[in-house]
């Protein structure tokens, strides 16, 4: 073989969409490179047909000459590798048997056919004449997508009024014309929406529940373009069909927040994705965290701590309310180590939840249980406003709004020790130095950077309204973290000297 017929194989898989257009972007090559790309391929188009058309219908369609189409696809194939390939609107019988020939002189791995021939909103997309060339692409297919009109028409029967009848009736299409055919159920009456993949004598069953949705817009050039997508990148057509479906309803959900028309709306094509084209999350609350910070710096304990002339009772008292929150605190960890969708944020938070309790332990061992005063043995009511919030947050939050809700006790504390670490080491003999060093050196900083990762990944997966309720987690948080490093009030008496108010605001 020469080097042209062993091209490499490029980092992501290479995808052609051959169809008609709409543009209002919901249907159509539009459509079809939206599914590439939220399946990580490189989509390419070449125009079939211009189609005026939105929400509510088609008004008019223009097919260019079928030379103009010709040069197209070989304008792409002589220069491009293409691993697959979706046809959608055809039009014509020309054009129909034009794709046809450039299959045969070119055939790619994988190539999914969607006979579009009806619309969502009703409008006939397929001339009469042609409907016999798309038949005869059927040989040149290794998958057709039809729904239960579109099937009947390939199959020359009446519509399937019953799911079994449509399996039968995509069985003996799939016999007779050598195709696995991916049947959709989305016609028929019901709270079900079954689609099947007939493929070889072998009928694998993709059930599945209805959305109730007005967002219905362009969604068989949306499955059939995410099937072509996959199928590089799966073993075969049943796991790339059911991968295909699952993102579907998932996109059908969540359309009708798009607000794009007033008739049937598009698809979300990036909802599994919904952060694109937004900050990162640490970076858009990275103002909320800075006033935190400097709020923190302010308060009279803090300021003891940095300059070593922090009273030793009101030291002790602090972190006896702060080992009464970390243990509380170490129930939340565990509860986002629970929710966690990976291994990694797992084993995080669930080490972050031992440590906690070590922490506590630790402080009692050394700092308290030396204490000539004895802490006030309940929680103040700063240390149980905060608890509540972390407990309420974990109690009926996602694992995107727990994993906000802890960051800033990582983040504060982190961007605090640092600050009063470099402050600690110029004053000989600080008394509080270890301490401080705890929060303001690796791991702790490490522990922290890694928290704001898992933050940031979070976000990338959740719709607007959870990231909205991240920032208020987070800035909860934040605000509870300023009140805990204020809660024991430092007072001067004589000049010079200051005693720590035991009482806990």
């Amino acid at each position: 073989m020469t080097e042209r017929e062993t091209p490499p194989t490029g980092s992501r898989p290479r995808v052609l969409s051959v169809a008609g257009t709409d543009p209002t972007g919901g249907a159509g090559i539009q459509a079809d490179l939206k599914s590439f790309a939220a399946h990580g391929a490189y989509g390419m188009a070449v125009v079939t047909a211009l189609v005026a058309q939105n929400t509510h219908g088609v008004r008019d369609v223009l097919v260019p000459d079928v030379a103009f189409l010709r040069a197209q696809l070989d304008a792409v194939s002589d220069d491009v590798t293409v691993d697959a390939v979706k046809i959608g609107m055809l039009a014509t019988a020309a054009v129909a048997d034009e794709v046809g020939d450039w299959l045969a002189r070119h055939r790619p791995p994988f190539v999914v056919l969607d006979p579009v021939m009806v619309a969502t909103s009703g409008d006939r997309l397929l001339d009469d004449d042609a409907v016999a060339a798309v038949r005869r692409l059927l040989a040149v297919a290794d998958v057709v997508t039809p729904n239960l009109p579109e099937l009947a028409v390939l199959a020359d029967e009446p519509v399937a009024r019953t799911w079994p009848e449509a399996v039968q009736q995509a069985t003996r299409l799939a016999s007779a014309a050598g195709v696995a055919v991916l049947v959709k159920g989305g016609h028929l009456p019901g709270v079900e929406s079954p689609d099947a993949l007939v493929e070889g004598g072998r009928v694998v069953e993709l059930p599945g529940a209805r959305v109730a949705s007005t967002s219905t817009h362009g969604t068989g050039c949306s499955l059939s373009a995410a099937l072509a997508a996959l199928r590089p990148r799966r073993p075969d057509w049943a796991s790339a069909a059911r991968d295909a479906k699952r993102w579907l309803g998932g996109a059908i959900a969540a359309g009708e927040a798009l607000r794009v028309g007033s008739g049937h709306g598009p698809v979300d094509h990036f909802h599994h994705a919904p952060a694109l084209g937004l900050p990162v999350f640490t970076d858009e609350v990275g103002g909320i965290l800075a006033a935190a910070c400097a709020a923190s710096l302010e308060q009279p304990f803090v300021r003891g701590l940095a300059d070593g002339g922090l009273p030793w009772d009101a030291f002790v008292e602090q972190l006896h309310q702060d080992a009464l929150y970390l243990t509380a605190y170490s129930r939340v960890l565990a509860r986002a180590s629970t929710l966690a969708p990976s291994a990694e944020a797992q084993e995080f938070f669930a080490r972050g939840a031992h440590s906690c309790l070590a922490v506590e332990r630790s402080l009692h061992e050394t700092y308290l249980a030396r204490a000539s005063v004895r802490p006030s043995s309940p929680p103040s009511a700063v240390t149980r406003a905060y608890v509540d919030h972390l407990a309420a947050v974990a109690a009926h939050g996602s694992y995107a709004e727990v994993v906000a809700a802890v960051l800033p006790c990582y983040w504060v504390y982190a961007e605090v020790g640092v600050t009063l670490l470099a402050q600690a080491d110029a004053v000989p003999g600080h008394p509080y130095r270890d301490w401080v060093a705890t929060y303001g050196s690796a791991p702790f900083t490490e522990h922290a950077a890694h928290a704001c990762r898992l933050a940031d990944a979070a976000a990338q997966h959740v719709d607007p309204a959870t990231r909205e309720r991240m920032i208020a987690a987070f800035d909860a948080s934040c605000r509870h973290e300023v009140a805990f490093f204020g809660q024991v009030a430092v007072v001067a008496t004589d000049p010079g000297r200051q005693v720590a108010a035991l009482a806990v605001r």
